[in-house]
């Protein structure tokens, strides 16, 4: 793709026009100042092309693109978008050299173009700076959401809802489901009861009170994941948002602010009159009120944690389900586990750890599929060495963690389902072992590793321990990827759940 069709493909025509100009005008600036102050030793990559860099040579599946230069450039490169340095990391000691040797100084995040708002930077655990503000949140966080407590305390709403969700599939029986819509909705719900204390959507209802809550959270999410943001590789037009993408982004995250704000008015009301909630019953919302947090930082951080929280748990979880489904070895020895260990039980949070190959079949599917395959970009704030190259202050930083699973120097037939290779390792997911980073490493790890990695195990016991999983007309699923800021399937993943025997009461 050249510049020129780039740039039509996103704006109309007069803009176009004022856009050549400004750029013209701010190419000659920009070259010069370059050519003052070029960067030595930065790590090797493609041949660019003057202005517009190697944008050219970056088509929709950027982590494949990457991924080939990193085959033949190495395994640490850099390349030039527009104006926008974008150094990649494609193997473990690369990795390690960003989220460890130099975390402290490369764990600052880009922002996306549709965050970029002084009300919302303040409060966001996601793209802030790493400052006392960011520590205490996410702190908080990790004592009240995702401790052993916190996984322990929230079991038997998590129970609940996997309940839910099997009693309405009960009620489908025959009947072709899109697994990514009950999924998400289980997850969601799961997490709003933690939240909030009550459920915002509905299995069984298109067109519920919150359905327009979803859509919204949904565009954000694809705001944030604009690829073709001039502004990003061109900085001059920033100022401008010529496409949109800053206006549109903050009048969906104000919709959804919309909806959470009754929700925490009404908390805080009961807080503040004679009506006092038991300690067993407070919610993640009580403790941030308890806190003295603002609506305008529990408005981000909620969104931020809904948009996370679900998202990238129902794009795991829908791989993994498409990974078992495709591999009947793998459903089997799943269904023997389970009548082994389990039994004719209910599967509960605590029996999951007698459920080893399940646990191995989770991570298998993280490793081939992980949920977002750059992990969220960094940005050098000094410039600093890894691996003998030179980073230099305001690159951006990708981690290739797809790339890093898919790597046949690292893993035995890389592109191969085999959940056997689990067994019995010690890799996990704490972003300690720089081969399998789905999830992260660092002061930027995912915090919710135990709550996303368990709700997973949890959800493909429970509908393997009951129901047959048929593929409609016997076709195997698409294993075709789409990038966002997450590695969705590109085609949905639909399945007729067939009650087994016996298992009614279960």
């Amino acid at each position: 793709m050249d510049m020129t069709v780039f740039l039509t493909q996103n704006f109309s025509s007069p803009i176009f026009v004022v856009c050549t100009l400004i750029f013209l005008i701010s190419t000659i600036i920009q070259t010069r100042r370059l050519l003052s102050n070029n960067v030595k030793n930065l790590p090797p990559g493609p041949p660019r092309l003057p202005i517009i860099g190697n944008l050219h040579q970056v088509g929709d599946k950027i982590h494949v693109s990457l991924a080939k230069f990193a085959e033949q450039y190495g395994p640490l490169i850099s390349l030039k978008l527009g104006t926008q340095i974008l150094v990649v990391a494609s193997s473990p000691e690369a990795a390690m050299g960003i989220l460890k040797t130099q975390d402290r100084l490369l764990s600052s995040r880009v922002v996306p173009t549709a965050m970029q708002q002084e009300s919302l930077q303040p409060h966001s655990i996601l793209f802030s700076e790493c400052n006392e503000s960011w520590k205490a949140l996410r702190k908080l966080c990790q004592v009240e959401m995702f401790s052993s407590n916190a996984l322990e305390a929230h079991s038997k709403i998590r129970e609940e809802h996997v309940e839910r969700l099997l009693e309405f599939l009960r009620g489908k029986q025959g009947e072709i489901i899109n697994t990514r819509d009950i999924v998400f909705t289980t997850l969601f719900n799961t997490l709003s009861c933690v939240v909030f204390g009550k459920d915002l959507l509905d299995l069984e209802k298109e067109h519920d009170t919150y359905v327009g809550l979803k859509r919204s959270l949904l565009t954000v999410l694809e705001n944030i994941a604009r690829i073709k943001d001039v502004g990003s590789f061109f900085p001059v037009f920033q100022r401008f948002d010529l496409q949109g993408i800053r206006k549109g982004g903050m009048k969906q995250v104000h919709s959804v602010f919309d909806f959470w704000k009754d929700l925490i008015e009404e908390r805080r009301a009961h807080m503040s009159s004679t009506t006092s909630f038991s300690e067993q019953s407070k919610t993640f919302l009580d403790r941030l009120l308890e806190n003295g947090f603002s609506n305008d930082r529990i408005n981000t951080y909620v969104t931020e944690l809904f948009i996370a929280g679900t998202n990238t748990t129902t794009t795991a979880l829908i791989w993994a389900m498409a990974e078992i489904a495709k591999n009947q070895d793998a459903m089997r020895k799943i269904k023997e586990e389970i009548n082994r260990e389990i039994k004719s039980d209910k599967i509960k949070m605590s029996k999951l750890s007698k459920l080893p190959y399940l646990q191995a079949c989770v991570k298998e599917s993280l490793r081939l599929h992980q949920p977002v395959p750059f992990l969220l970009p960094r940005r050098a704030v000094e410039t600093c060495e890894v691996m003998n190259y030179t980073i230099p202050k305001n690159a951006q930083i990708f981690v290739n963690v797809w790339a890093i699973g898919r790597d046949p120097k690292v893993w035995d037939d890389p592109l191969s389902f085999k959940p056997e290779r689990f067994l019995g390792s010690n890799l996990d997911l704490k972003g300690q072992h720089f081969e399998f980073l789905p999830l992260g490493s660092g002061r930027r790890i995912c915090p919710s590793f135990p709550l996303g990695s368990q709700g997973m195990e949890l959800i493909i016991a429970s509908l393997i321990q009951e129901f047959d999983w048929i593929l409609p007309n016997n076709e195997e699923p698409n294993m075709d990827d789409k990038f966002l800021i997450t590695l969705k399937k590109e085609k949905p993943l639909k399945l007729i759940f067939k009650q087994k025997q016996g298992t009614s009461n279960v």
